[in-house]
């Protein structure tokens, strides 16, 4: 349904943008007029996008890491960086696909999905928090009385957004391997059969480990770090782990395209060589990142392993 149509927008834009990267201009013949020198030309701008309902903080801790990399590129006119933060992912696919923003930060769902949609090419792995690959924990309130996966037909589990790596897409592809059969629901009040497993979209980790405590839902999902570092101690002990899931990588670099390959690969050495100079580190340190490399496995095998799991997700129906 909505899943569906999302995923099918994206994917619709695809073959426009690879034949706007491909197209030669029409040839004209030559005017024999006399011109008047070209202007100089001005500095360009690198353009740093995310995606955020709270633009201010994500400025905050970007535009130090825009500046550090636009003052390595000099030799292509960069002369500023500059940070745009939009507020859904077809925002961002939209400003991709016409060059507005040149290199784009986020987990690999939904990196996958606007990267697909705008022809964006994923070129790194960030090590967001310092950490490269992160995976999902599925869990419950010991009061819920379900001690394992099997005890959730019948029951709600709170995911966070219908986005979101971690909090809807990992642990509905471990739900959907073990065989149970999910259904997505408008209110943790609704009505869950007891061949089915209800879920709903909390928006927020701590939303979801709010409602599993009160009992308004049956389990939840979040990452490894929320769960193991985040959630507060004093919770720990009313809480039990279901289920752990795969890991991915914990977040990618998508570079615009059409993009010059020669910046492209400046922009590369950049990043990668960031974090052993001290003013890299810095600036790092501010953009909470601990380092970029390369994909261990290489790109493609990270994004098919992630195209697998978009496509169990894709026929859910979503609330």
């Amino acid at each position: 349904m909505a899943g569906q149509n999302i995923s099918k927008l994206f994917l619709g834009i695809v073959l426009f943008v690879l034949v706007a990267c491909t197209s030669s201009p029409v040839e004209t013949p030559p005017v024999a007029t006399e011109v008047p020198d070209a202007p100089a030309v001005e500095g360009r701008t690198i353009v740093f996008g995310d995606i955020s309902d709270d633009p201010g903080e994500v400025i905050e801790g970007t535009q130090p890491f825009a500046d550090y990399v636009a003052a390595q590129l000099g030799d292509f006119g960069i002369t500023e960086g500059q940070v745009r933060v939009v507020a859904t992912a077809d925002e961002m696919t939209q400003l991709l696909e016409s060059g507005e923003v040149d290199l784009y930060f986020d987990s690999v769902y939904p990196a996958t999905l606007i990267s697909d949609a705008s022809g964006g090419q994923p070129i790194l792995r960030r090590w967001k928090y310092g950490v490269e690959e992160y995976y999902s924990i599925i869990f419950a309130s010991v009061e819920s009385g379900i001690t394992s996966l099997d005890d959730l037909p019948g029951h709600m589990i709170a995911f966070d957004n219908q986005f979101s790596t971690s909090g809807y897409l990992l642990p509905t592809v471990t739900l959907v391997d073990h065989g149970l059969n999910m259904v997505g629901k408008q209110s943790y009040e609704d009505t869950v059969a007891d061949d089915e497993v209800g879920f709903v979209f909390s928006f927020d980790d701590e939303n979801t480990l709010q409602w599993i405590l009160s009992g308004l839902v049956g389990a939840g999902a979040t990452d490894d770090y929320n769960y193991e570092v985040l959630f507060p101690d004093e919770v720990m002990d009313k809480l039990v782990l279901l289920a752990q899931t795969e890991s991915v990588p914990r977040q990618v670099v998508v570079a615009r395209p059409c993009i010059e390959p020669e910046l492209l690969q400046a922009i590369k050495e950049i990043l990668l060589a960031a974090h052993e100079d001290e003013q890299g580190q810095v600036a790092l340190d501010t953009f909470q990142t601990g380092r970029f490399d390369e994909f261990p496995e290489g790109i493609e095998a990270a994004q098919d392993r992630m195209r697998e799991m978009i496509e169990i997700v894709q026929d859910i129906p979503l609330p």
